[in-house]
């Protein structure tokens, strides 16, 4: 956490500023006064304490505090966590530094964003979504980009003036404007472009930025159309954790170690209050989106589970990392199935940490309000800076059950079960063609799978949950 000379702190905010912060000997204050300290040096109104919130970040870790945290003491104990929750080498977490960032809090809705009035918080959260859509962390397709590139232009460089904004003068700024186009490399990629040359991007930009509103708009509303533009994304707004999925096999380049399928597709998972996304970051683009209504979660090798090994060790004494499992209903040749899909990553546990906050909040958080329940490294998740158990629910049924949320169900009409999957251009479609999944269908008592691969037994025997597995049908192979 950098210093801002004797007894201070920096805090970063998302445009990169910096303000100092003072600091009381240790154990330091707390979070929520920090935030409290820099709501006033900034001048923000009274809601920002519930639309934004203190981060410890890092490239090996990030995670949001809880208004009672004491940064200074997770300072110290920063390799500690490090060494638990991520897979960096001795070397790269004795070098590791976090810095203390203002962001936004995972747990405010989407829907009171457009409700904010103050021109600097609104700012602030248009810097952290645009940060994040240039950065690629926020996969957009190409129009979409130039949409809200254009309302960076705008904002950037005033209202538009012909003549003086033109395609040659938007081009060195290409990179502060448009986001990085969705990957598509490789010889495959080259293959796969075809048709007429695209004309240059700057072009299309400076067509949008044309449309764009004209001097009576103040900034606030900017603002607010930016990050409105956001609330579809299904990842706006969510804690991003690394992680990988198993690749599916096959093809000349889906061969890894004997036994091990495809091998392992980097992926960044993000949890929100709506649900789950899984995102390829290298190709830019969505595998798996789910609400938290259709997903059924657990995690398998962390160690305190029950009926789990500790450490993740597996009957044959092989080592894994802790997964976060996925159940979700799809189909096989037309026939509906159960999937599953797990993903590896050292903070599988954090992930479903927050998922069970996300429930416990209602899926959408709207009905409830922000402040008093943060997502963060103390309780029952993390180990020695918490409880380690795993106490089971309210009414008893224990956390590796399935989601249900009554008529919690999200907006929008859902797609039909067992639809045929199609080709989609939008990368945040998900391609589910690009999941090695497990599928199988109930047949009476018995459970029978469509294909043969490695699973977790703990699936199968649980009970509990109105989630139901699918009924055996035509075309599926027996287990």
């Amino acid at each position: 956490m950098g210093g801002g000379g004797a007894g201070s702190a920096l805090a970063f905010l998302p445009d990169g500023a910096a303000v100092p912060l003072p600091l009381e000997p240790p154990p330091g204050p707390t979070a929520g006064e920090l935030l409290r300290r820099l709501q006033g040096a900034l001048r923000l109104p009274p809601r920002a304490s519930e639309a934004l919130a203190l981060w410890l970040s890092s490239p090996l870790l990030e995670v949001q505090l809880k208004p009672r945290h004491r940064p200074l003491r997770l300072v110290r104990q920063w390799p500690e966590l490090l060494l638990r929750f991520s897979l960096g080498s001795p070397g790269a977490i004795a070098q590791d530094e976090p810095s203390l960032q203002l962001r936004r809090n995972v747990f405010y809705p989407k829907g009171r964003e457009l409700e904010l009035e103050d021109e600097e918080l609104l700012r602030l959260l248009y810097e952290e979504a645009r940060g994040n859509v240039l950065g690629g962390r926020y996969p957009v397709d190409p129009p979409t980009g130039r949409s809200w590139g254009a309302l960076v232009c705008r904002l950037r460089l005033g209202p538009f003036q012909p003549g003086q904004h033109t395609a040659p003068s938007l081009r060195p700024l290409l990179g502060e404007l448009l986001p990085p186009p969705p990957g598509r490399g490789g010889l495959w990629g080259a293959l796969l472009r075809r048709g007429p040359r695209a004309p240059p991007p700057e072009e299309g930009l400076l067509q949008a930025f044309a449309r764009t509103p004209g001097p009576q708009a103040p900034p606030s509303e900017l603002y607010r159309a930016f990050l409105s533009r956001c609330h579809p994304l299904p990842y706006y707004g969510c804690a991003f954790f690394p992680g990988a999925i198993e690749r599916p096999p096959g093809g000349l380049l889906g061969r890894g170690a004997a036994g091990q399928g495809g091998g392992l597709r980097p992926v960044s998972v993000a949890v929100g209050l709506e649900g789950v996304t899984i995102i390829d970051p290298r190709e830019k683009h969505v595998l798996l989106s789910l609400t938290f209504p259709e997903l059924c979660w657990e995690l398998v090798g962390v160690g305190g589970q029950e009926g789990d090994p500790p450490g993740g060790q597996e009957g044959d004494g092989a080592h894994e990392p802790p997964q976060l499992w996925l159940e979700f209903d799809g189909d096989h040749e037309g026939a509906p199935v159960n999937r599953l899909l797990r993903v590896f990553s050292p903070q599988a546990e954090l992930m479903g940490a927050l998922i069970e906050c996300c429930i416990e909040l209602g899926g959408t958080g709207e009905s409830r309000g922000v402040t008093g329940r943060h997502w963060g490294v103390t309780g029952r998740h993390w180990g020695s800076l918490g409880s380690p158990s795993r106490p089971g629910r309210a009414d008893g049924r224990p956390h590796e059950c399935c989601i249900e949320l009554g008529a919690e169900a999200p907006p929008g009409p859902a797609p039909p079960p067992g639809a045929p999957l199609r080709r989609q251009e939008s990368v945040t479609r998900p391609r589910l063609q690009r999941l090695s999944t497990i599928d199988y269908v109930q047949d009476g008592q018995e459970l029978r799978r469509v294909k043969p691969p490695r699973r977790s037994a703990s699936f199968f025997g649980r009970g509990g949950g109105s989630y139901s597995p699918v009924s055996g049908g035509a075309g599926l192979e027996p287990g």
